[in-house]
């Protein structure tokens, strides 16, 4: 069984694959906030997987903020790394990162909800 369809199985919230500004940065002293651009990723109210250029080990916390279209303001949110693997040759990216959303607050969590739920086919 590919590792794909092992992810898709663990899922318990439909994603869509939007594309949005996302930014992060590790939850350590001194980090940086990348921005990482208009990325493809996908979503679900429980995680998001986006593209990066660097590499973060499992259980890496990250700081993000969204920017889902039609959204007032930024989504934040402190996430976990699932996993990682690299990318596809082409992709203008290094890495794809999983994420589980840690700490969210139920208001941004709903807001992603909506978007999911008009975007999901």
């Amino acid at each position: 069984m590919n590792e794909a369809k092992i992810r898709a199985e663990k899922r318990q919230s439909p994603r869509v694959k939007p594309s949005f500004s996302v930014r992060y940065k590790a939850l350590q002293d001194g980090a940086e906030t990348v921005d990482a651009g208009s990325v493809d990723c996908d979503i679900s109210t429980g995680g998001l997987r986006f593209m990066a250029n660097e590499f973060f080990s499992t259980a890496c916390r990250l700081i993000l903020e969204l920017d889902i279209p039609a959204a007032p303001e930024p989504i934040k949110a402190v996430s976990e790394v699932a996993w990682i693997q690299k990318a596809n040759p082409g992709a203008g990216y290094q890495y794809e990162v999983g994420n589980q959303f840690m700490e969210i607050t139920e208001k941004d969590r709903e807001r992603i909800a909506m978007y999911v739920s008009s975007h999901y086919h």
